[in-house]
């Protein structure tokens, strides 16, 4: 049995990827909260066991209207599986009870009051003492297609809308982070998210969230041909290239990242309701994977010099769209569990 030192940054697992593409006609059934929390009790490699979830704050899983007595009794709950929880899914979206971050007024009011129910249930979350670390995830809100329209007003707008929520988090001690995937208006490449953080104008407040395998997709330019920084004819042996490209977009959204996802991706895209394109996350294993996760996770998890920057407390594994034969098997989250362990061997520390 192999001997692993480190024990931060804690080890978080993912709820949404049992509600993400599932539930709706002609789809899969979506997977149980409860499915989920044993499949991620149940993980155990070299000893080494999850420490948390992420959770995905809307029905079926954790209803975002949840009362003071509900979000006692879910914390209680996940708390008898021995495990914390982490950052939240804020269901921002117009869909979910949101609206488009760019959009009317009212639509705009409805993404900052989602925020401010997510943040309500952290602060809880937190006074409960199950919630040690973690933000609120959220994005735009908006196609690529309808922000190209207005490219300068439409992130002027997204920009005021992440500021009125992030006004929202300060009050509640809690803080934001996008999601950059090439499928967001307005966040469809490596430096259009840092132009809108930079207008956005809250470090520390609302920041960025790196997911492994969407934000490798900004070296591709898909959605944002400008900002493409391999060749459309790229070699997927030249690890060279792959690693100083990807190096360059952490490079400019490192200073912004708040919360990390660590995924695998095989390169493509596909297209998924309002959806332009989205990356297309692979399991851990997957020999079509073109990252090697925890050397490409150290571009997060370490300064431009090397030193780790020790931001993350924790981290989480994403990996959404998968059959559900796939996710209720036991071995998949032992997969993805030992290869979260060998980022933080590489990246972790002691406490």
């Amino acid at each position: 049995m192999a001997e692993h030192t480190n024990n931060y940054p804690k080890l978080h697992n993912s709820t949404w990827p049992g509600v993400v593409g599932k539930g709706a006609p002609g789809a899969e059934p979506i997977i149980p909260l409860d499915t989920l929390l044993e499949l991620t009790a149940n993980a155990e490699v070299d000893g080494v066991k999850y420490d948390g979830v992420d959770l995905w704050l809307a029905d079926p899983h954790i209803s975002i209207e949840s009362s003071h007595d509900d979000v006692k009794r879910v914390a209680d709950h996940i708390a008898t599986y021995g495990l914390k929880i982490g950052s939240f899914v804020a269901p921002i979206w117009a869909g979910a009870g949101g609206g488009s971050a760019m959009g009317s007024a009212d639509e705009r009011k409805r993404f900052v009051e989602q925020v401010k129910k997510a943040c309500k249930i952290g602060q809880q979350m937190r006074a409960l003492g199950i919630r040690p670390s973690g933000g609120v995830r959220i994005d735009s809100s908006c196609s690529v297609t309808d922000w190209e329209k207005d490219p300068v007003g439409n992130t002027r707008k997204i920009a005021e809308t992440f500021r009125e929520a992030g006004k929202v988090a300060e009050d509640h001690d809690e803080y934001l982070f996008a999601e950059g995937e090439i499928c967001w208006g307005g966040m469809q490449s490596w430096r259009k998210n840092v132009t809108l953080l930079e207008e956005v104008g809250m470090p520390g407040v609302v920041g960025y969230q790196a997911d492994m395998a969407h934000s490798m997709l900004f070296t591709l330019g898909y959605n944002s041909e400008g900002d493409r920084l391999l060749p459309k004819d790229y070699d997927w042996k030249d690890r060279s290239q792959l690693d100083a490209a990807y190096k360059k977009v952490a490079d400019a959204l490192r200073p912004w990242t708040y919360d990390f996802h660590v995924a695998q991706n095989d390169g493509t895209v596909f297209g998924s309701g309002d959806h332009e394109k989205t990356g297309r996350h692979v399991q851990a294993t997957d020999p079509n994977g073109k990252l090697d996760v925890p050397k490409n996770a150290g571009y997060w998890l370490r300064d431009e010099s090397g030193k780790l920057t020790r931001k993350m407390r924790h981290i989480c594994w994403d990996g959404c769209m998968f059959p559900n034969a796939v996710m209720t098997r036991q071995q998949t989250w032992n997969d993805v569990l030992a290869t979260m362990i060998k980022v933080r061997d590489a990246h972790g520390w002691r406490e």
